[in-house]
C-alpha cells in the first residue's frame, strides 16, 4: 500500500510540474507575462553573440528532442520496466520531458531581431490562430485520455490494486479529420504570431522537423502496435493537414472500431 501511495503521489507531482510547464509555455512562445519568452528577457546584461544564442538554443531543442522521442519508443519502454514500475513509467516521461522543457525556458537565449510584422486585421488573425493552435492541442489529450497520457491514470489503477488496461484505439473527433491533431495544434501555436523574429524562426523550425521526424516514428510503432486497423486509419485520414475539398469515395466509409494512440 505504501509503495502504490507513493507511485500516486509521484504521478500527482509530476503532473503538477507538467501544468506548470505547459502554462508557461503559453507565455514563452507568446511573449505574454513571464519574466522571460521567447522573444524578451529581464536580463539586461551585454547581449550574447548571435551564432552562440543560435547554438545555445539548438541544443537546449535538440535534448529536448532526444529525450522526448528516445522515451517514447517501445524498446526503451521495454527495457525501463526492468527496474521502474510500468505504473509510474508515463509520469517518469512526463517528469523529465517537463523538466527539460523548464530548462529550456530558463536558459533561451532571445534573438529579438526582426523577421515580419503584421498589424491591423491580420495581427488579430494570426493571435487568434495561435491561441486556436493552443487549444485544439490541449483539447485533443481529452479525446482520447488525457489522464492516461500523462501518467495519472496508471496510477490510480496501481493504487486500487488493479491491472493497468492495454490501449485501445479510437478515433473520436478531431482523430477523424487528422492523426496527430495534438501536433497540429503546436504547429499553429508556434507560427501563427503577428511579431515573427529570428529566435521564434528558428524555435518554429526546429520543432517543425522534430515533429515531422518524430512523427515518422510514432506511426511505425503504431503500425506496429495495430496493424492492419492503422494502415486502414493512415490510408483514410491525413497526418496533419486536413483535406479541403472532401475525401475519395472510399474514404466515406464509416471507419473500423478502432482508436488513436500518442
Amino acid at each position: 500500500m505504501i509503495s502504490r501511495l507513493l507511485i500516486l503521489l509521484y504521478a500527482i507531482v509530476s503532473y503538477v510540474i507538467f501544468t506548470v510547464s505547459f502554462l508557461y509555455a503559453l507565455g514563452f512562445v507568446g511573449n505574454y507575462v513571464v519574466p522571460k519568452s521567447i522573444d524578451r528577457s529581464i536580463d539586461v546584461g551585454n547581449p550574447m553573440d548571435l551564432s552562440v544564442a543560435i547554438v545555445v538554443n539548438l541544443l537546449l531543442m535538440g535534448l529536448f528532442a532526444i529525450q522526448h522521442s528516445v522515451m517514447a519508443r517501445p524498446v526503451f519502454k521495454r527495457w525501463s520496466a526492468k527496474f521502474l514500475p510500468p505504473a509510474c513509467q508515463r509520469s517518469t516521461y512526463v517528469l523529465l520531458s517537463s523538466l527539460i522543457l523548464l530548462l529550456l525556458f530558463w536558459q533561451w537565449r532571445p534573438i529579438p531581431t526582426p523577421v515580419w510584422q503584421a498589424s491591423g486585421i491580420a495581427a488579430w488573425l494570426l493571435i487568434g490562430v495561435h491561441w486556436l493552435g493552443w487549444l485544439i492541442a490541449f483539447a485533443s489529450t481529452h479525446m482520447i485520455d488525457h489522464f492516461d497520457l500523462f501518467g495519472l491514470r496508471q496510477a490510480f489503477v496501481a493504487f486500487r490494486g488493479s491491472e493497468i488496461p492495454g490501449q485501445s484505439f479510437r478515433t473520436p473527433l478531431l482523430y477523424k479529420i487528422v492523426r496527430h491533431p495534438i501536433m497540429l495544434g503546436f504547429l499553429l501555436a508556434f507560427w501563427a504570431t503577428p511579431e515573427m523574429t529570428v529566435g521564434h524562426l528558428l524555435f518554429a523550425l526546429a520543432n517543425t522537423a522534430y515533429i515531422l521526424a518524430a512523427l515518422q516514428f510514432e506511426e511505425r510503432d503504431l503500425i506496429a502496435e495495430f496493424g492492419a486497423t492503422y494502415q486502414d486509419y493512415r490510408r483514410r485520414v491525413p497526418m496533419l493537414l486536413p483535406r479541403l475539398f472532401g475525401r475519395r469515395t472510399e474514404d466515406r466509409q464509416p471507419p473500423r472500431p478502432a482508436g488513436a494512440s500518442q
